[in-house]
C-alpha cells in the first residue's frame, strides 16, 4: 500500500501560504525600535532571495533547478497506507503517512536546508551558523552545506548534545562543527531560544557569515510545501479525493506547514498541530509579539508564545522544545482554520511503539506526536462508526533516538 511518484513529479514551485491567509500578516518588529523590520535589517542574517520570500505575495514561487537537482536524491517521498496499524486498531479509518524519513538526514529538514544553502552560496556566503534541538536540523544543514562547499557551525541545545551524540557525529562527518549551547552557561540544559541567540550573535559578528533557521520563518515553511503538494497527487493515486484531517507534530511549525499548507484552501479538511504537553505553545500560550530567541537579538514576531525565557523540561522530543511558533501557523490557529492538541510524553511513546510493531518503522520522538494524534483520530472514528481519511507527516526516523526508547522499554520514561 505504497504510492510513489516518478522523479519528474517533484514540484517545481513552492506553495505560498501568505496571500491565502484569512487575514493579512502582522509585520515582524525590530527588537530595538519596535518598528516594522525592513530588508536592510535582515540583510546581515539572510540572503536577499530569502528575505524576498519572507514577504512575497506571489501564490507560487519557482524552485530553482539547482535545488531540484539535489532534492531528486530522495524526492518524491513515498505515501504509505498504514493498513497493519488500521487492523490493529480495528478502525474503519484509512490512515496514510508521508514518509520524509527517506532523506539523507532522515527527516523533512533537508527540504529547506538545501534551498537555504543554495541561496546563500549564490550570494557568495562562505559560512553559516545555526541552532539545533534534537539535531535533525543541524544534521540536515550539515548535509546541505556539504553539497555547496559551505562552512557550518551548529549550536546544539546542551541536553540534546549530551543525550544524542550520534547526531553530533553525523554533523561532524558531513563537515560541520557542533558545540553545546548555551556557550556562556555550561550548567544550563539549554533551549532552542538560547541556541538561536548563540547562532545569531556568531553570524552578525562576521562578514563572511549568515544565519540559517530550521523552522518558524515564512521562507522555511514555504520550502517544506513540497511535502503536501506531493501528498495531494499521491492521495489521488490511492483513490482518495481529500483527507478528512491532516496532522503533524509542531515545534516551530515547518513539517506541519509542509504537509498542511497545500490543503489550506480545501475547507473540508481539518488541519491539526500536535505539540507536547510540557511545551504547550499553541494550546496554552498567548498570542503576542515576542522574540524568537532568549537574548532578544531577533525580530519580534506575532505568534503564540510561552515567553522567550521559558525553559521547557528536557523531554526526548528536543525539536518540539520551542517557546513560540511560526507566525503563519499561529495566525491560522488564531483564525480557527487550524486546530491544536497536546499529548504527554508517555502516551506519545506508547503510540510510537505500537506504530513500530505494526508498521515496522521506528519514529523520531517528534514524529511520534503526530502518530499519537492519528491513532486518537482513528479510535474516535471507530467509536463513531464512521469512515475517516487521516493523513499525517512521518517527519523523521528514530534510529538515533534509541536511548529514549530504552527508557520507555524499561518503564523509566516520565511525562516531564
Amino acid at each position: 500500500m505504497r504510492f510513489d511518484l516518478p522523479s519528474d513529479r517533484i514540484p517545481t514551485a513552492w506553495y505560498n501560504a501568505i496571500p491565502r491567509l484569512p487575514e493579512p500578516m502582522q509585520p515582524p518588529l525590530h527588537p530595538a525600535t519596535n518598528e516594522p523590520v525592513g530588508p536592510d535589517d535582515l540583510a546581515p542574517l539572510f540572503p536577499m532571495a530569502l528575505i524576498g520570500q519572507e514577504v512575497s505575495a506571489e501564490p507560487w514561487i519557482d524552485i530553482p533547478g539547482e535545488v531540484i537537482d539535489v532534492l531528486r536524491l530522495w524526492r518524491p517521498t513515498p505515501l504509505v497506507r498504514a493498513t497493519r496499524l488500521e487492523e490493529e486498531l480495528g478502525t474503519p479509518a484509512r490512515i496514510y503517512f508521508k514518509d520524509e524519513s527517506v532523506s539523507p538526514a532522515g527527516s523533512h529538514k533537508p527540504n529547506t536546508a538545501v534551498a537555504q544553502a543554495f541561496y546563500n552560496k549564490s550570494e557568495g556566503i562562505e559560512r553559516l551558523t545555526t541552532e539545533t534541538g534534537a539535531g535533525q536540523w543541524g544534521a540536515s544543514l550539515a548535509f546541505a552545506a556539504a553539497q555547496y562547499g559551505i562552512e557550518l557551525k551548529v549550536y546544539m541545545v546542551r541536553t540534546s548534545y549530551d543525550s544524542k551524540p550520534y547526531r553530533r557525529i553525523l554533523m561532524e562527518t558531513w563537515g560541520a562543527e557542533c558545540v553545546p549551547s548555551p556557550i556562556a552557561d555550561p550548567s544550563s540544559p539549554g533551549s532552542l531560544g538560547m541556541a538561536i541567540s548563540d547562532a545569531v550573535a556568531d553570524a552578525v559578528g562576521r562578514s563572511d557569515s549568515h544565519y540559517a533557521l530550521g523552522s518558524v520563518l515564512n521562507h522555511v515553511l514555504l520550502h517544506q510545501t513540497v511535502i503536501g503538494l506531493e501528498a495531494k497527487e499521491q492521495l489521488e493515486k490511492a483513490g482518495e479525493t481529500l483527507p478528512d484531517v491532516v496532522l503533524a507534530s509542531c515545534g516551530g511549525g515547518s513539517n506541519l506547514a509542509g504537509i498542511a499548507f497545500p490543503f489550506m484552501e480545501d475547507q473540508s479538511v481539518r488541519l491539526v498541530a500536535v505539540e507536547p504537553t510540557s511545551c504547550p505553545t499553541l494550546t496554552q500560550g498567548s498570542f503576542d509579539y515576542d522574540f524568537g530567541d532568549t537574548a532578544g537579538l531577533t525580530p519580534m514576531l506575532p505568534m503564540y508564545t510561552l515567553g522567550h525565557d521559558f525553559m521547557p523540561p528536557s523531554i526526548h522530543a528536543g525539536g518540539l522544545r520551542y517557546h513560540g511558533d511560526s507566525p503563519i501557523v499561529s495566525a491560522l490557529v488564531k483564525a480557527g482554520r487550524m486546530e491544536a492538541v497536546a499529548a504527554p510524553q508517555s502516551k506519545v511513546f506508547e503510540a510510537a511503539a505500537l506504530f513500530a510493531r505494526t508498521e515496522g518503522k521506528l519514529p523520531a520522538p517528534e514524529t511520534a506526536h503526530a502518530i499519537r494524534a492519528a491513532i486518537d483520530e482513528a479510535l474516535e472514528a471507530k467509536e463513531k462508526g464512521e469512515e475517516r481519511v487521516i493523513l499525517f507527516n512521518y517527519s523523521g526516523h528514530g534510529f538515533l533516538d534509541l536511548s529514549a526508547y530504552d527508557a520507555f522499554n524499561r518503564g523509566d520514561l516520565i511525562d516531564e
